[in-house]
């Protein structure tokens, strides 16, 4: 038996009722797409397996990759061509060794070190949208207020984005993510980002800082399209899944104020109930974690063969009783770092610290500076981006 895949999710904290039965059922699962056939990853230890690479490739143009049988209309070889321009420098899409040429370059700017040096700008940033809170309030709606505005204004000053134009960069950033926009608007808000970047690129080609942009620049190694694609890449990736994950996790926590006073108590918390949030919420599932296989091989006692496409659900994984007892309760005090929500292997999430920095440093400072914080809707108020392939929230109304 088959499942049809994708399985939308019903509740914000949870996984498709779905996955607990395939898990029970089998590390692999196959599963119906709307042009084809996949298998689906269900557990933890074989999630890692096929994530760390071996025997396997997350290139789209391999043959049997699963990513285009997503879609019900094949694609035209127009827009084939389009996309393979747009997807210069999306190193995240390139198998080994081409894809690290890019991370090599990339990794010293987002090591344990580096993130220490920006915390202060992040507290700076968390600092201010709180002031603007508390200036407007006693209430606000936090997705908009916070959620969206700390990543944009983080990776701004990441990317050495000028702060004149960060008005620009944040409504465009917001109109590609947000739920309820149309089609047409969001395609037009992604190619003005990429208009943006490119003429970022060129000023910083005449006159490069010494910033992230500059220093790409200051190698040589790439070619312009391939820094242009480089820096949208990491807007998109440095920016969507943590605007999804602040509000989402603030509900979290505060719908378990036990555990919420015990962070509230002792701040050294922080860094665990950040990875726990990660495992618990695992906002991006499948995303990213498409595959193929190119060579036969076993992957949890089954025979997967060579072109053979697979998706990883990382958010079942990360509920595998195999890897983490109670997987279903949100535990503050598990150590939960070997979660699979920055992927595994060598395409692990580059900016996997960065966004850890930005988990802490937002949570604390909405609790600590907000202490009333609360939400002023029922939980099953609260519109959830269900039909997203990346689970965040529509609105979070709170007051404090």
């Amino acid at each position: 038996m088959s499942e049809n895949f994708p399985i939308p999710r019903t509740c914000p904290f949870a996984p498709p009722p779905a996955y607990e039965r395939m898990r029970e059922q089998a590390p692999l699962v196959r599963a119906r797409l709307p042009r084809g056939e996949a298998w689906l990853i269900t557990r933890h230890a074989e999630a890692r397996q096929v994530l760390s690479g071996a025997g396997i490739s997350t290139n789209p143009a391999t043959p049997g990759h699963p990513s285009g049988a997503l879609s019900r209309e094949p694609s035209t070889p127009e827009q084939d061509a389009a996309m393979a321009k747009f997807a210069i420098g999306h190193f995240i899409d390139l198998d080994p060794p081409e894809h690290g040429r890019f991370r090599r370059l990339l990794i010293p700017e987002f090591t344990v070190r580096r993130m220490r040096e920006l915390r202060p700008g992040i507290q700076h940033i968390a600092d201010e949208l709180v002031d603007d809170m508390i200036a407007k309030g006693p209430e606000a709606e936090l997705v908009e207020a916070f959620g969206l505005a700390l990543p944009s204004l983080v990776i701004c000053r990441l990317l050495g984005v000028p702060y004149a134009d960060r008005e620009f960069f944040q409504s465009r950033t917001r109109r590609m993510i947000s739920a309820g926009v149309d089609q047409e608007a969001r395609h037009a808000a992604v190619m003005e980002i990429r208009g943006f970047l490119d003429a970022l690129v060129t000023r910083a080609e005449a006159d490069p800082e010494d910033n992230l942009l500059g220093r790409l620049i200051g190698t040589g190694r790439l070619s312009r399209d391939e820094i242009v694609g480089v820096m949208f890449l990491l807007l998109v990736a440095g920016h969507e899944t943590t605007a999804n994950m602040i509000p989402l996790a603030a509900l979290t926590l505060m719908r378990h104020p036990a555990q919420l006073a015990a962070l509230r108590a002792d701040p050294d918390l922080w860094p665990a109930a950040v990875d726990e949030l990660l495992r618990y919420l695992s906002v991006v599932d499948w995303v990213a974690f498409d595959r193929v296989a190119i060579e036969d091989q076993d992957i949890g006692g089954q025979l997967v063969r060579k072109g053979e496409g697979i998706f990883v659900l990382g958010a079942c994984a990360n509920r595998d009783e195999r890897a983490f007892e109670r997987p279903d309760e949100f535990d503050i005090g598990r150590s939960a770092r070997h979660h699979v929500a920055f992927g595994y292997g060598v395409h692990q999430c580059l900016g996997q610290n960065l966004a850890r920095a930005e988990l802490e440093i937002a949570l604390r400072t909405l609790f600590e500076r907000l202490p009333g914080l609360r939400v002023t809707v029922a939980d099953e108020d609260v519109p959830v981006k269900h039909e997203s392939p990346i689970l965040g929230l529509k609105a979070l109304p709170v007051a404090w």
